[in-house]
């Protein structure tokens, strides 16, 4: 692990950077909220309240941080996967040995299973919660008859912000990671292509080896050495066998080099949940599913005249 140890540490502190690049703003909106509320709430005593206000935002600050890292968490660990896979890729291209290869690639979909088992729990929650939240939301919003300003209203948009931000950062980690390890198998079968294609040709070497057989029965005088004093079966001896040998070994590494291909094409690695992998056709399934959502809530809450 020494040689991902830059990566490593860039991602560790991308982390961290993205944490704070949504808790700030998030945060910032929340307080202007909350100073706006207490400005025009009738209130007995300003320390009361900017006690009250220290404490909401301290306790907002606190359960959204504790979401929005789960959710970079996950980002962290897909791109840390990501480092592995960009790494294989290499390595699919300077060395040939096919066992070395499918033995890097088990290891590689056991630790995406993992990922995947751990977080499984956590993504189908996340996608639960979020869409009930939102649903609910847009009932409340649409079916409310008075004015929606930031007093009323700003709890609803700050905390719908932090539930897509964190479901997007999740979908977009995992169908990163599953989209690279998916495109393992194209990157395997044009490096099979290109190594078939640059190997000699087996009919050639089959035709080849055939037409110095015949050449060489056609001529026995040029290809068998007359030495008079050996006996027949001597002579007959100094006459090797055709050379398969690399004949063999081509085919050999050919089949090979297709099992390991269709092996890949077989099991596409990603991010699962319960068998459902996380990748651009799951995400357009969310989307038309939250879009339908949207239009039925849409269509019991307001009435056009």
């Amino acid at each position: 692990m020494g040689k991902f140890r830059e990566e490593y540490v860039k991602m560790i502190q991308g982390f961290f950077s993205l944490l704070v690049l949504w808790v700030i703003p998030c945060f910032v909106l929340k307080t202007i909220r909350e100073v706006i509320r207490v400005m025009y709430v009738d209130h007995e005593s300003w320390w009361i309240s900017v006690a009250i206000l220290f404490a909401l935002l301290s306790s907002w600050a606190y359960s959204t941080i504790i979401s929005l890292s789960a959710s970079v968490l996950l980002n962290l660990v897909c791109n840390l996967q990501v480092i592995h896979f960009a790494d294989y890729t290499k390595l699919l291209e300077s060395d040939s040995d096919v066992t070395a290869l499918i033995d890097e690639h088990v290891r590689l979909r056991h630790h995406l299973s993992k990922i995947s088992h751990r977080f499984r729990i956590f993504l189908l929650l996340e996608f639960l919660v979020v869409t009930c939240s939102q649903v609910v939301t847009l009932f409340q919003t649409t079916g409310y008859h008075g004015i929606i300003t930031l007093i009323n209203g700003g709890d609803f948009a700050v905390s719908s912000i932090v539930q897509v931000v964190g479901i997007v950062i999740c979908l977009h980690a995992t169908a990163k990671i599953s989209h690279r390890a998916q495109r393992v198998a194209s990157v395997a079968s044009r490096w099979h292509a290109l190594v078939t294609s640059n190997s000699p040709d087996p009919s050639r070497m089959r035709g080849s080896n055939s037409v110095g057989n015949f050449k060489a029965l056609a001529n026995p005088i040029r290809s068998i050495p007359t030495v008079f004093s050996e006996s027949d079966l001597e002579s007959l001896d100094s006459i090797g066998p055709p050379n398969y040998t690399q004949l063999a070994s081509h085919v050999s590494s050919y089949n090979k080099r297709q099992a390991f291909v269709m092996y890949l094409q077989s099991n596409p690695a990603g991010v699962t949940i319960y068998g459902w992998t996380i990748d651009r056709e799951l995400i357009n399934t969310v989307f038309l599913i939250e879009f339908s959502l949207i239009l039925f809530v849409l269509g019991k809450t307001m009435i056009f005249t």
